[in-house]
């Protein structure tokens, strides 16, 4: 099995890179004892070259030509899950992307009750730079509230709360107009955007979530014109530009300080 351009990578990375999956997953199948590298189980970290054949559940895994990038900005609804299949049987994101030769890999999620972007793209290792810490691509909400935050209060969000013993906060907090009754609306900031970490900000400060949105996830905005549960697919240009930017955030977070 030929691959072309690659010498000495981990094995996680090039399946990844392939499209099968993101690295964290695709780890998961390695531990599993799913994947093979010249009929020997792999282990985690191990490293392949162009000679290597590799086999995922007994299917050798042709690498041969490697796909173009593509990412996809899908508007996520409302009772929607982000996974592949629901034990429970609700509708699942998956369900309305277009077909691949691989799988889309998502970047990020939403629970069942958050809307708006997500991103997908059939380059697992670029799924995970997307989402590392050190991409520095922070992640904006539309979000409507039942209570009335105190100056104070809206300033302890800005500063930062524990949750789970990491210090959290919003970057920015926007008031937006009011949504009637007890409700209050803003758009908000956040770096990461860890499990739940908006409605939880809101929750320490006494004020209940009960819309939310996601508009921006880096320098990707969800298009006005993007109906809920339809994708768009992301020029190539701005593929690479999204690359480069990558690039350089990782150049600046290896600077010493």
């Amino acid at each position: 099995m030929a691959m072309t351009g690659m010498t000495n990578e981990k094995l996680h990375k090039v399946l990844a890179r392939a499209g099968l999956g993101s690295r964290r997953q695709i780890e998961h199948w390695i531990s599993a004892g799913r994947v093979s590298v010249n009929g020997v189980t792999a282990s985690v970290g191990q490293r392949v070259d162009q000679q290597s054949c590799i086999e995922v559940d007994g299917d050798r895994i042709a690498l041969t030509h490697q796909p173009a990038t593509r990412i996809l900005m899908y508007h996520k609804q409302l009772g929607e899950v982000t996974t592949r299949a629901d034990p429970q049987g609700r509708a699942t994101v998956f369900d309305q992307l277009p077909p691949l030769r691989g799988r889309w890999v998502v970047v990020g999620r939403l629970d069942i009750n958050t809307t708006g972007l997500l991103l997908f793209t059939n380059d697992g290792e670029l799924a995970a730079k997307l989402m590392h810490p050190a991409s520095g691509f922070e992640r904006e909400y539309q979000v409507r509230i039942r209570g009335e935050p105190s100056a104070e209060q809206l300033q302890s969000l800005r500063t930062g709360v524990k949750l789970d013993g990491h210090t959290v906060r919003f970057n920015s907090i926007t008031p937006l107009s009011h949504a009637g009754g007890s409700n209050r609306r803003f758009k908000v900031v956040v770096n990461e955007g860890r499990n739940r970490e908006v409605r939880r900000l809101w929750e320490s400060v006494g004020c209940q979530v009960n819309q939310l949105r996601r508009i921006r996830f880096g320098p990707i905005s969800l298009p006005a014109n993007l109906a809920l549960g339809h994708w768009r697919e992301i020029e190539d240009k701005a593929v690479q530009r999204l690359r480069a930017r990558l690039m350089e955030s990782a150049t600046a977070a290896s600077r010493p300080a």
